[in-house]
């Protein structure tokens, strides 16, 4: 199933808020940038492993990595602060392969900070290959994760 950026977005600050509570202090919080990258990633893992796009959304590449504008406009206000889970977000919404893809990217790579992940991201082919505002070809992400990252 194919979701909208929007939704995966969601389901990364939900998923980040139950961890919260679960772990407590031990949780990183979720900022604008981090959310841009677990999404880059979360695509990147389904294109390598299903061959077809979580969402639909373009990813593009901006001067700090891998965005997806439409999830940009809605949280740029935020800075680098926290972000928080929408209440009125259905955690269940997500199911089947995608959950499974989720909180395998979410495990691997929301451990780590905002700007690590950005520095990872620009060491990576699809966005150093991509020209600055251009939209990063889901072919070109598909053919990187396959090749390091997927098993």
């Amino acid at each position: 199933m194919v979701y909208s950026a929007e939704t995966v977005a969601n389901w990364f600050l939900a998923h980040n808020a139950y961890e919260y509570k679960k772990d407590g202090e031990s949780i990183e919080p979720v900022t604008h940038l981090k959310l841009q990258k677990l999404l880059y990633y979360a695509q990147g893992a389904y294109l390598a492993i299903y061959g077809v796009p979580l969402f639909n959304e373009d990813i593009v590449a901006w001067e700090h990595g891998p965005v997806v504008k439409e999830v940009y406009d809605k949280f740029h206000g935020s800075g680098n602060a926290p972000l928080d889970a929408d209440d009125a977000f259905n955690y269940d919404t997500v199911q089947g392969e995608s959950l499974g893809v989720l909180r395998e990217v979410y495990n691997t790579f929301g451990q780590y900070s905002a700007w690590k992940l950005r520095n990872m991201t620009h060491d990576e082919t699809p966005w150093r290959q991509t020209p600055k505002n251009d939209i990063i070809n889901n072919g070109l992400i598909q053919e990187y994760f396959q090749k390091h990252y997927v098993e």
